[in-house]
């Protein structure tokens, strides 16, 4: 029985140097189009290429990481200036609210110098709040006893008060009409309800017709005897209890801090548990 001749195996050159070279080929293409994209003005591309690069190589920072150098760059920019822009709004709301004060002082020195000059200390007042600038009117100054016809010579005073609110555009405005609990029972007025409602129309009507004020700014309520500012019990009290107040409402009013909500709450339940 014959033996197979085995041939010598044939050897294979060593190509493990391709691997590097290909690398280094790879490296060199990058390079070339990095420098070509510098020479050219679209820095925008030049950017997306680094990026690519960046990420296709992961090889640590180098020239390739200039796109995410500066992309990191423009984002805490922006994030400076939302932050400005945050800034810059609170300062021009307190500085909204701090014209706000201005004109509503303004209008509440002009309302006084007028009820100073007129005469009308004892049937007119102003009072500036953190909420509103309120004008009250007594009801003598303006109608006649159970009645909510405005006299003729008082229509002055609220075609003034118009032109005055007129100067300060922009703000809503609350005409409410008040009595004491003397009851009312008329075909025109069957309660105090009907009574302090039209006084409160009839001197809003004469506000905005003399006055050429936003008529969707307005708006009138009647409370009757039921928010009073004095006791009913005495005539003087009564007297000051029929009027007709003006609320011109802020635009610009601070909400309640959590303490003095926490006081409310606590209120309310005690209140609720005495009931």
């Amino acid at each position: 029985m014959s033996r197979k001749r085995h041939e010598p195996h044939e050897e294979h050159p060593d190509e493990s140097w391709l691997l590097p070279y290909s690398d280094l080929m790879t490296l060199l293409l990058a390079l070339f189009i990095v420098l070509f994209a510098a020479s050219s003005v679209n820095t925008s591309k030049l950017e997306e290429m680094s990026r690519a690069f960046k990420t296709a190589f992961s090889s640590g920072i180098g020239i390739l990481d200039k796109g995410a150098l500066t992309e990191d760059n423009q984002l805490k920019r922006r994030t400076a200036e939302d932050l400005d822009r945050k800034d810059d709004g609170k300062k021009s709301r307190k500085t909204l609210e701090l014209e706000e004060q201005q004109n509503l002082e303004e209008l509440q020195q002009q309302l006084d110098k007028y009820i100073q000059k007129s005469g009308l200390s004892t049937q007119l007042e102003t009072n500036l709040n953190q909420s509103e600038l309120l004008i009250t009117i007594r009801d003598n100054a303006l109608f006649p006893s159970g009645s909510a016809n405005i006299k003729q010579e008082s229509q002055k005073l609220a075609t003034a008060i118009g032109q005055m609110l007129h100067q300060y555009p922009g703000y809503e405005i609350l005409v409410t009409g008040h009595t004491d609990n003397q009851p009312i029972n008329t075909a025109e007025f069957p309660s105090n309800w009907e009574l302090s409602s039209k006084r409160a129309v009839n001197f809003m009507k004469i506000l905005l017709k003399y006055g050429n004020l936003d008529p969707k700014l307005f708006s009138s309520t009647a409370y009757g005897e039921y928010r009073p500012l004095e006791s009913n019990l005495t005539d003087a009290g009564r007297a000051k209890n029929r009027r007709v107040e003006v609320s011109i409402l802020r635009k610009y009013v601070e909400p309640a801090t959590d303490g003095a909500n926490q006081i409310t709450l606590t209120a309310m339940a005690d209140e609720g548990n005495k009931q």
